[in-house]
């Protein structure tokens, strides 16, 4: 049974009505591409750099605040900093991608990160480990932006979702990571056992930045500084199919402005406008579809960030100490279950991604998120109203916690990456998944630095209940802006987008024109 036609973009992101043949079975799904399987794990692993940062100084925190001394306000800064240092390494991670391309981008992300571990662990006060995590940042930031950048452009469309998922999943393994180191190091003396729990973090880093020199590098970029033979040799081995390929090649080609019917190895890319143009188109002079991707994309990564994941994850040992677990062993133990529930459901996540559409998974995951953030407001409110413990409050709070994580990890924890990767057209790409990154480490940033503060001015129950109400304008966002793009190549996203409250007529309207395309291409060729 024949498939669907491509519809392939031109590059600002409009829509070029080429008729492409057959790209996928309707009838039989493609068997899962085993070397781009290979290739997303590898570069997605970049990921576990965060991940791991986020996990270890939710416990290492406890004492960094008894060894060095420092105030409140001075720790949920030094907790939530790298998320702002990380935004210098995002902001250079685009320019250096397309200049040294995606796979050396993602080696100097992790010696960036391996130099910042070492001097976190073997800083002697405040501003020593100040700079360490600075450093530790800007490798953080080029990781961020550049695993789900590289993963999406080579991803064949049939599991693209699943395969762009793989940075958040890695993430929440480092999360995981950090969280045992905790407990496994807190057994040391205190002077030496929050310096294992960061210095440790250098180890894997060496080990992503060797692997990442085994993966070829993206076929997109490959084109974009015409080495075609390069890039066809990629794309052969991480589509579905040869003629999918061929297929995918062709729109990448009109997209970086190279002749359909130039076949050379290398070739001499048409000069395009420079880098400042192309953030006047991206910024103050986009087409409708580029705005609305923008749009959406980088909205997703405010809202995955503002409804406070990451207050959740980094605070959850002193959540749990409201909830009446006092010892600090205990609270790292809990916070391993924290770990483990992330874990799980982003797991669950990635196999439901090219099954079941982003927006079904994103609805369900912030509706999720608003309920299981009001319980543990609610829970919240209950302890620090009560004079004795309330057992059944404790209960919730410890479920509304692992609930939140549960939720976000099996919808926006993932989504919100793999939507910003594949939404732009291939000469904005780069560009606008930076700032994707500062937009989520800024508001990372911010929730991380203000937790403490925000409690202490409106109860932590009032910081939950604000939490919920953000999450719940993040799901009318997702619902009236965010078309479905699942099953679409990159090349033909600019048709889903420039309609911003009809994405059903949009889908609609696509449909209709690939049926009208396949009618006139059968008409051709029977003549």
């Amino acid at each position: 049974m024949a498939g669907a036609f491509s519809v392939s973009g031109d590059d600002s992101g409009n829509p070029k009505n080429v008729a492409s043949p057959v790209i996928f079975d309707a009838v039989k799904k493609p068997k899962r591409n085993k070397y781009a399987f290979g290739c997303a794990i590898l570069a997605s692993m970049t990921s576990v750099l965060l991940g791991y940062d986020i996990g270890v100084m939710s416990g290492a925190a406890i004492y960094i605040k008894k060894e060095l001394d420092v105030s409140e306000v001075k720790l949920e800064i030094l907790v939530g900093i790298i998320n702002l240092y990380s935004l210098v390494g995002s902001g250079f991670a685009g320019r250096t991608s397309d200049w040294i391309g995606r796979r050396y981008t993602m080696v100097l992300a992790g010696a960036i990160f391996f130099a910042g571990a070492l001097l976190m662990g073997f800083a002697t006060n405040y501003a020593f480990l100040m700079f360490g995590r600075f450093v530790a940042g800007l490798g953080v930031g080029y990781a961020l932006m550049i695993a789900p950048v590289y993963t999406a452009e080579v991803s064949p469309a049939s599991s693209r979702g699943f395969l762009t998922s793989f940075p958040e999943v890695f993430i929440n393994f480092g999360v995981l990571l950090g969280y045992v180191s905790n407990f496994g190091f807190s057994k040391l003396p205190e002077n030496l056992g929050w310096r294992f729990m960061l210095g440790i973090g250098a180890i894997p880093s060496i080990g992503l930045a060797i692997g990442v020199l085994g993966m070829p590098e993206s076929p997109r970029w490959l084109v974009m500084k015409g080495r075609l033979g390069e890039a066809r040799q990629v794309l052969d081995k991480t589509s579905d199919s040869k003629e999918e390929a061929r297929l995918r090649l062709s729109d990448i080609k009109a997209a970086a402005g190279i002749p359909e019917d130039c076949n050379d190895d290398v070739v001499e890319v048409p000069r395009r406008k420079n880098d400042d143009a192309v953030w006047k188109e991206l910024l103050l002079r986009p087409t409708a579809s580029v705005r609305h991707a923008f749009i959406a994309g980088v909205g997703l990564h405010f809202f995955q960030q503002s409804s406070g994941i990451d207050a959740v994850v980094l605070y959850s040992p002193r959540i749990f100490e409201k909830a009446g677990i006092k010892s600090d062993s205990m609270k790292l133990l809990a916070t391993i279950a924290v770990g483990f529930s992330k874990t799980i459901f982003i797991l669950v996540a990635t196999f439901l991604l090219d099954k079941i559409g982003r927006r079904p998974l994103l609805l369900t995951s912030m509706g999720g998120m608003v309920i299981s953030l009001t319980l543990l407001g609610t829970s919240l409110a209950v302890i620090d109203h009560s004079d004795h413990t309330v057992h059944w409050a404790v209960t919730l709070a410890i479920f509304g916690v692992l609930a939140n994580v549960a939720m976000f990890s099996i919808g926006l924890g993932p989504i919100a990456w793999v939507y910003n990767s594949e939404v732009f057209p291939l000469r904005l790409r780069a560009q606008g998944c930076s700032i994707g990154v500062a937009v989520n480490r800024g508001t990372s940033g911010i929730i991380s630095m203000t937790f403490l503060s925000l409690y202490e001015a409106i109860s932590i129950a009032g910081a939950f209940y604000l939490y919920a109400a953000i999450a719940a304008v993040g799901w009318v966002f997702v619902f009236t802006l965010l078309p479905e793009t699942q099953g679409r190549s990159l090349e033909e996203m600019g048709l889903l987008f420039g309609n911003y409250f009809g994405w059903r007529t949009t889908l609609r309207d696509l449909k209709h024109k690939e049926a009208e395309e396949a009618k006139n291409a059968s008409v051709v060729s029977s003549l």
